[in-house]
């Protein structure tokens, strides 16, 4: 897998020289790769609300609060901490993510290896797209056994100032540079996030927002495509899989 080492870096670029507009498919990892009920966003939010009681001074419900709040405004938790509590990303970062027993709360899913084996790379690229950092996400899809499914990643750097993620503009440009994809019309993207997918359509990519089990269909749609399953790029999208 050729994984950028810093995000805006294209390894791929010089790969795709002869085919530069071969589509790339963008995926968003957490929540879209493994099952929603996993446990890993419910250790990820108990940590998360530790740390806000310990450098914020919040307790649970206060700091179940100010998430849904920064969340809703910045499409991004770490965004709001950084900007009006001082907190540094990158120690957050090590805190939260790199502290998830993902080896033991996730496991390979054949079904979803076997649909990413199916899509006919001649005809589309596949490529990760997360607001995690690199580290996490090598994880995540090292222990599913789909890293060799993807070209490469493109993730949040917690160490620059200011921070770039998702669903800011400059994050999905970043994005292309990083796959080497010089046409926004070919670019498409799942994710579970529908500011994130709002902003992808507002960009101009082609986007798929990912409803997830237990959650209501919103009344307006973030994006071109509402799906329920990874599965549904099959009927999506034919022309991509293999006969």
């Amino acid at each position: 897998m050729a994984f950028s080492k810093e995000p805006g870096q294209s390894p791929a670029a010089l790969l795709e020289k002869d085919n530069p507009t071969k589509p790339v498919l963008f995926f968003d990892v957490d929540n879209c790769l493994y099952p929603q009920d996993s446990g890993v966003a419910e250790e990820a939010w108990e940590g998360i609300y530790d740390y806000i009681k310990n450098h914020i001074g919040l307790d649970k419900e206060q700091g179940a609060e100010l998430c849904a709040e920064y969340s809703k405004t910045y499409g991004f938790l770490p965004e709001g901490l950084v900007r009006h509590h001082s907190i540094d990303a990158k120690h957050y970062n090590s805190t939260i993510d790199e502290g998830l027993p993902i080896e033991s709360l996730l496991k390979p899913d054949p079904k979803l290896r076997q649909l990413l084996q199916d899509i006919d790379r001649s005809k589309v690229r596949l490529w990760l797209f997360s607001n995690a950092d690199d580290v996490y996400v090598k994880r995540v899809v090292r222990h599913l056994e789909i890293d060799d499914c993807f070209e490469g990643l493109s993730f949040c750097d917690y160490a620059r100032v200011p921070l770039l993620h998702k669903p800011k503009r400059e994050k999905f440009q970043e994005a292309m540079k990083d796959a080497g994809i010089e046409s926004i019309a070919d670019c498409y993207f799942v994710d579970d996030s529908y500011l994130n997918c709002r902003g992808a359509q507002d960009f101009g990519w082609t986007a798929m927002h990912l409803i997830l089990d237990g959650f209501p269909t919103p009344p307006s749609q973030a994006s071109q495509h509402q799906i329920k399953s990874l599965e549904e790029l099959r009927i999506l999208f034919p022309q991509w899989f293999k006969n």
